[in-house]
């Protein structure tokens, strides 16, 4: 399996079926609206090597409701500069739980 700096961009239609790619749990800050929509802003995560990434300016390019095997998230499709090159990847709040986990 590669490590973080060899993935570049989801498959196609990752969106469908079971999801795919690398699961990263994330510590999210994240803007919740007063009409109650959720706008992660930045995140830190452990890369492969352990290292502590930051990750600011995230920018949602679309969001949607989803439930895998019944668990309901909230799915944000994103892009940012992470490890100095511009990724796409996903953002995915479990609401159930309040965690984060970001798939790439």
């Amino acid at each position: 399996m590669g490590g973080f700096y060899e993935v570049t961009k989801l498959p196609p239609k990752a969106e469908e079926g079971e999801r795919k790619g690398r699961p990263y749990p994330v510590a999210c800050k994240t803007w919740f609206t007063s009409a109650g929509e959720i706008l992660p802003l930045s995140f830190k995560f452990q890369d492969d090597s352990g290292e502590l990434q930051t990750v600011a300016n995230v920018r949602v390019r679309s969001s949607e409701q989803k439930n895998y095997s019944g668990i309901p998230s909230r799915e944000f499709s994103c892009q940012a500069v992470i490890g100095g090159l511009l990724r796409e990847f996903y953002l995915i709040f479990y609401q159930e739980t309040c965690q984060w986990r970001m798939m790439i």
